[in-house]
């Protein structure tokens, strides 16, 4: 993937990126989740990736858990890699917002009923939807200590 470029960074965005920020990697997972794409060779065909890049993420989702191998060629997504699902939705909706000239030319529908639009949404666990401009945020309780302290004195934490 990116190899170790992010380790002067203690965020959870950096560690995800480790994970699946790599150019086909989100498309790739996108296809399982959304098309139900299971097979070494679907994956190929509808992304057009070279075989040997197609390889090397389809091996580091199952090195880190993001999906499973089933023989011969099945890849199939765990929890870890369902869960990503909110995620791109989101940056689908961004996507859709800021880096389409078009309308939408996918949406995301809820299967349970009669296929209610489905959205993402930043929640306040006390007052619900929240706009952008009011979200900030504070050191959480995995900051490690020699990293706050090794920032005082002007620098800000990342």
């Amino acid at each position: 993937m990116l190899g170790k470029t992010y380790d002067t960074q203690v965020c959870s965005i950096a560690r995800s990126l480790e994970l699946v920020g790599e150019r086909w990697s989100l498309l790739i997972i996108r296809d399982a989740l959304f098309a139900r794409v299971t097979r070494f060779g679907d994956f190929q065909h509808n992304l057009g990736i070279a075989t040997n890049v197609l390889a090397a993420r389809l091996d580091a989702f199952v090195a880190s858990g993001i999906m499973e191998r089933e023989e011969p060629s099945d890849y199939i997504l765990t929890a870890k890699g369902r869960s990503l699902a909110i995620a791109l939705i989101a940056l689908t909706e961004w996507g859709d917002a800021w880096a389409s000239p078009i309308e939408p030319p996918i949406l995301y529908r809820h299967t349970a009923c009669d296929g209610g639009a489905v959205h993402t949404v930043a929640l306040c666990e006390t007052c619900g939807p929240v706009p952008e401009e009011e979200i900030a945020v504070s050191i959480g309780p995995g900051m490690p200590a020699d990293y706050l302290a090794a920032r005082r004195g002007g620098t800000r934490a990342s």
